[in-house]
């Protein structure tokens, strides 16, 4: 494992923090001046010199409302930054992903750069489970259709799981995040939207949040979340 992945990967920094603090000459491989792409197997000793004020990374679970852009608003809309500016978050985090104005539910917020690539990269692959009500009702062949792959714009969407909970409801689980995808699925499968709610990423579940609410991730919890994050 290169030594900036590996320092990403025991939370001492991100990858390009890692990579600063090497030309530094402040990271040592068993007792050596490590250099850029240095490699570190299971029994070396990585030790960093003067490193007095390690980042402290927070992690929460934010059930973003109706109405309300994940980032860079528009004129007269609302952002999370925004919205939480007012509450015991820190002012640092920032979320990972997006969810579109009119869908609401998890968003994960967070100051640790080193996840982001891993949930966004598409290369990588992390479930997302959401419960989607449409207007009209769904077509018998709805699930089967979904589950193989939606050609949307020219692009066909991984296999995913599809549950049908009425005939108006369903719940799907995706391992990617194209824009706007399940509305853009559903709509070349001539089902409308009428309200989309993302209650899981990996892990990490909604549960009982209310609208505009959070809660810090931690423990056990966050231990599973973070070696899936940067195990890949």
């Amino acid at each position: 494992m290169r030594i900036n992945k590996y320092l990403a990967w025991k939370k001492i920094s991100t990858r390009r923090g890692a990579d600063d603090l090497v030309k530094e000459k402040k990271v040592f491989i068993n007792g050596k001046l490590a250099i850029l792409g240095s490699r570190v197997n299971e029994s070396d000793i990585v030790e960093i010199k003067n490193n007095k004020n390690p980042k402290i990374y927070a992690y929460f679970a934010y059930n973003k409302p109706v109405g309300v852009i994940t980032h860079s608003p528009q004129e007269k809309e609302q952002d999370i930054k925004q919205n939480i500016k007012n509450t015991t978050i820190s002012r640092d985090v920032f979320p990972i992903g997006r969810l579109d104005k009119n869908s609401h539910g998890l968003i994960i917020l967070t100051n640790d750069g080193r996840i982001t690539d891993q949930l966004l990269n598409p290369k990588y692959f992390h479930e997302k489970e959401y419960v989607v009500k449409t207007l009209n009702k769904l077509r018998s062949n709805f699930k089967q259709k979904m589950e193989a792959g939606v050609n949307i714009e020219g692009y066909v969407t991984k296999k995913c799981k599809v549950n049908i909970i009425n005939d108006f409801t369903f719940r799907i689980t995706l391992t990617e995040g194209k824009k706007h995808q399940i509305r853009r699925m559903c709509s070349a499968l001539f089902q409308e939207v009428a309200d989309l709610k993302r209650e899981r990423i990996m892990n990490i579940k909604l549960g009982n949040l209310k609208p505009n609410a959070f809660r810090e991730v931690k423990g056990e919890e966050l231990s599973v979340f973070l070696n899936k994050a940067l195990s890949q």
